[in-house]
């Protein structure tokens, strides 16, 4: 009788550890590496490499990679998305000792178990004002993740909120407006959690002119620490490169100037240094009436995590007339670049070029095409990393004049198109193969210019022109060597990369394709080895995890956001493809 009795309490024991809540420290944040096992901060690591150092997964095994269990999300088809159809998954899932945390397009996070089969435990459902995010966001119903920090989940909300969630229970303790709703802000990056227990939100909206920021909130009290625009006011370094265009009113551009920063940043402990990319200026395609370079617009911005003050800033595509967007990731990695040891940031732009960037400084070190067919401009200088086609004694880029529309009714084809060679969905890095692999879109797009002649209206679309759909866009992922910027192998895609990468130990590269398709590439060659029908389309990033010693594999399948709402013309099919909104989990 003793011994059942000691036994059922060891059990309970068990069970209790088992079930309870883990902290996240900063530990847990800074060394994420050294735990593979958990997935707590978006990119996997501070570094933004999302990769994996679990192994029982490889390419000998992953052709037995099965479901272990799914789970349905709502949120899919909500009142008040004006014309999104859809609020699509974009997030990237979090995972902390079997219990996993995901977001649908809305904002709500969903608590599932991983040793339960995926058993919802709650959904906190942080009640979005549906009717503002459905008319003014210019790019679908989207939130791409939560992170985790001490006892809490750290959200946004594409309402402009920062929610902080308790991780046992599902309630909201703090419920924090960060975005001006009044002039079209929102929010979809998930957030970066850094030292000192800082929140940083990046935020959206440049198609409605706004002046993008970087944002630091204390998790602690919620206050804000410090603000930086994107878009330097008035006597502000930076400033003179807006200058005034034909409309008296264009000299207030800069306080519409866009570079908003949606898409989630990287940190570097070291030197107490955030990396974010910010996107195009606004309006989008009339780029006469806001002459001069834009800064800080499609550039690559170092700041003081402490002040928000930036130390150094590197700009991808001056004055840009194409929406070529430099929001994207910056990783850091430590490498070597021409044989030379280097601390340096990858990033693939929406330009079609890959970048290298001394971390230290921003120093170019190399730039390289990743698409097949980029026509915009004739290369880069391999000294300042500037278009070979910019011309410094012009306020008004044209860069190749095929390429650019222009006011006057002219229409301009560009290749890549407006969605770039590479859109949000992030990258990835091998640090043992000294690998970076890219999810590229491989297109061509028209556009053409409509001078911005009226003055900004609060809420109201600030393009200044538009895309118009071009041929068909397909897609790839593209294996690239650090060390000389070349690109080493491709996986070609019938439809453009839409979801994202991740690689691991075990010698894979994960992803997804928009009509449903999973599937798992050889590191080395890229060559197929694994793939699964979903039946869902789908353009969110996968991870992977472990739990009680056994590794797994998720991605949310939902396909939002702007690609069934005005791009399925370019991707012959996928109008047959419904959204869904399902957790797809895998393991051996």
């Amino acid at each position: 009788m003793i011994r059942i009795f000691l036994t059922l309490i060891f059990a309970i024991s068990i069970s209790f550890v088992a079930n309870a809540e883990t902290e996240t420290s900063w530990n847990d944040i800074s060394k994420a590496e050294k735990s593979p096992e958990n997935w707590v901060t978006h990119h996997g690591t501070l570094d933004g490499k999302r990769y994996s150092r679990l192994k029982q997964i490889n390419k000998k095994n992953v052709k037995k990679l099965r479901v272990a269990f799914t789970a349905a999300l709502g949120g899919d088809r909500t009142p008040g998305g004006a014309w999104w159809k859809y609020g699509g998954l974009e997030g990237t899932p979090v995972v902390e000792d079997g219990m996993m945390y995901v977001t649908d397009g809305w904002g709500s996070v969903y608590k599932f178990d991983i040793r339960q089969n995926g058993k919802k435990l709650w959904r906190m459902d942080p009640d979005p004002d549906h009717d503002y995010a459905g008319n003014i966001t210019c790019c679908g119903v989207n939130n791409r993740g939560a992170v985790l920090y001490k006892d809490k989940v750290v959200s946004h909300t594409i309402d402009g909120r920062l929610i902080i969630t308790n991780k046992e229970t599902g309630e909201i303790e703090q419920d924090i407006t960060i975005a001006d709703l009044s002039i079209g802000e929102s929010i979809s990056a998930a957030p970066l959690v850094i030292k000192g227990g800082q929140v940083i939100t990046g935020i959206a909206g440049g198609e409605y002119g706004i002046r993008g920021y970087l944002n630091s909130t204390n998790i602690e009290t919620g206050k804000q620490n410090w603000r930086t625009y994107t878009i330097p006011a008035p006597g502000e370094p930076g400033s003179e490169t807006w200058k005034q265009g034909p409309e008296a009113h264009s000299k207030d551009a800069w306080l519409h100037g866009g570079g908003s920063t949606w898409v989630t940043g990287t940190y570097d402990e070291d030197s107490n240094t955030i990396f974010w990319g910010s996107g195009n200026p606004g309006p989008d395609w009339d780029n006469e009436y806001r002459p001069g370079d834009n800064l800080y617009s499609n550039s690559a911005l170092a700041l003081d995590a402490d002040t928000g003050k930036i130390k150094w800033y590197f700009q991808y595509t001056p004055n840009d007339p194409y929406d070529f967007d430099g929001v994207n990731e910056l990783t850091i990695v430590n490498t070597k670049i021409f044989g030379k040891k280097t601390k340096a940031l990858l990033h693939a732009d929406r330009n079609g070029f890959a970048y290298a960037l001394d971390a230290e400084s921003g120093k170019f070190l190399w730039g390289t095409p990743f698409v097949k067919k980029l026509d915009w401009t004739t290369g880069l200088d391999k000294y300042t990393g500037r278009p070979m086609s910019y011309d410094a004694n012009k306020d008004v880029q044209k860069y190749v004049p095929a390429s650019s529309s222009g006011r006057g009714g002219k229409e301009g084809m560009s290749c890549p198109g407006n969605m770039g060679g590479k859109n949000w969905q992030p990258t990835a890095y091998d640090p043992d193969r000294k690998r970076y692999y890219i999810p590229v879109i491989e297109s061509c797009a028209g556009h053409v210019t409509v001078a911005q002649k009226e003055a900004w209206k609060a809420r109201a679309l600030y393009f200044g022109g538009g895309p118009k759909m071009g041929p068909q866009i397909r897609g790839s992922v593209a294996s690239m060597d650090p060390n000389t910027g070349k690109i080493v192998a491709k996986f070609d895609m019938f439809y453009p990369n839409l979801a994202g990468l991740l690689a691991t130990k075990g010698g894979l590269i994960f992803s997804a394709s928009p009509e449903g398709s999973v599937f798992a590439l050889d590191s080395d060659n890229l060559k197929e080895l694994w793939r699964f029908e979903t039946n869902h389309g789908t353009n969110a990033p996968p991870i992977t995890f472990s739990v009680d010693g056994k590794q797994y594999v998720a991605i949310l399948a939902g396909l939002g956001g702007v690609w069934p709402q005005w791009f399925n013309s370019t991707t012959p099919g996928l109008e047959n493809v419904e959204s869904g909104n399902m957790l797809f989990v895998f393991s051996l």
